[in-house]
């Protein structure tokens, strides 16, 4: 136990600053490659440099995920590793004997709270929590935590039970784009940076089979619909309806090609997430019909021409503002 005396530490377990450089550099130049320490509580002594070394070193060797204790830290390979993310892979760990002595990955975290549950007589809910900075990679992870119980939970024996399992297998990951289309936008450190947090329910029956899933959103960025950071840009599904949108359709929103709106930065950028009729099947899954998607888009499209208006500063702050004469329009 450390103890401070005016202003010193003493104690039996106090390392002076010679002792810890000499136990930093012994591990640091050990024998022992640091990308094979896939938990950091092997790291010793544990200090802010010897912990990002044996990170890099990982991040290196396309190790990307280092067990911390009972906690997983995830790094962002910036690069798409398709292996790593495999249906085969995700068996893999669902049916090995101890998954926790496998290659530390989401998965194993997965694995470990399905597990949990159905080894109690009576279930108790499971909470993961995902939580990062900007460009962590929260998004990603989370949905490649409910691929992998779509896939490890729908194991029916009756061809009825896996229709509907496969119903909700296909809903629960068509959910991911209509969240992101709506509530994702690029920002200066990602493409595809969440501006909302949800909270994602999965819903298994005593027989450890999913039943449903509900999603519940918070916190939504809704300043960002009239307010875009410099070299940002606003909600994806604003840039969906512009650039993937029928002519039938443009005349239809009052959305003539060409246009220019306020609240549409930077719309020369072309991003993946860019893609309108991923969104518009994902709705259809959903269940929201192509007449309720019109009125949607509408809803948006009216809001895009809002942002083009301007108002003249009033005198009399008791009458409303009138319009300014040279009020831009898309038309």
């Amino acid at each position: 136990m450390l103890q401070q005396v005016n202003g010193h530490s003493c104690g039996s377990d106090a390392q002076s600053p010679a002792s810890l450089r000499e136990d930093l550099q012994e591990f640091l130049g050990g024998e022992a490659p640091l990308h094979q320490l896939d938990d950091l509580t092997k790291v010793n002594p544990v200090t802010l440099e010897t912990v990002l070394r044996c990170l890099q070193a990982r991040y290196m060797a396309d190790l990307f995920y280092t067990n911390a204790g009972c906690t997983l830290v995830a790094l962002n390979p910036f690069k798409p590793i398709p292996q790593l993310y495999t249906p085969e892979l995700m068996r893999d760990y669902h049916a090995a004997l101890q998954p926790q002595k496998l290659k530390p990955h989401i998965f194993t975290v997965g694995e470990q709270t399905y597990r949990n549950v159905k080894s109690l007589i009576e279930p108790v809910n499971q909470s993961i929590v995902v939580s990062g900075e900007s460009g962590a990679g929260k998004t990603w992870t989370s949905r490649c935590l409910m691929k992998f119980y779509a896939v490890v939970a729908t194991s029916p024996t009756s061809g009825e039970n896996y229709k509907i399992a496969e119903r909700i297998e296909q809903r629960i990951l068509n959910s991911n784009p209509v969240m992101e289309a709506f509530g994702n936008a690029c920002t200066l450190r990602n493409n595809n940076s969440s501006r909302f947090g949800k909270f994602i329910q999965l819903q298994l029956n005593r027989a450890q089979q999913m039943t449903g899933a509900a999603v519940q959103t918070y916190l939504l960025e809704k300043t960002r619909v009239a307010c875009q950071a410099s070299s940002e840009r606003n909600f994806h599904i604003f840039y969906q309806i512009c650039k993937g949108a029928s002519e039938e359709e443009r005349l239809q929103w009052h959305l003539p090609e060409g246009a220019t709106f306020s609240w549409l930065p930077n719309p020369e950028r072309t991003l993946e997430e860019d893609c309108f009729e991923v969104t518009r099947e994902a709705m259809l899954h959903l269940g929201i019909d192509t007449p309720s998607q019109n009125n949607i888009f509408k809803v948006l499209a009216g809001l895009l021409h809002l942002g083009n208006i301007w108002f003249a500063d009033s005198e009399d702050e008791a009458q409303p503002c009138q319009l300014m004469d040279d009020a831009k329009s898309p038309s």
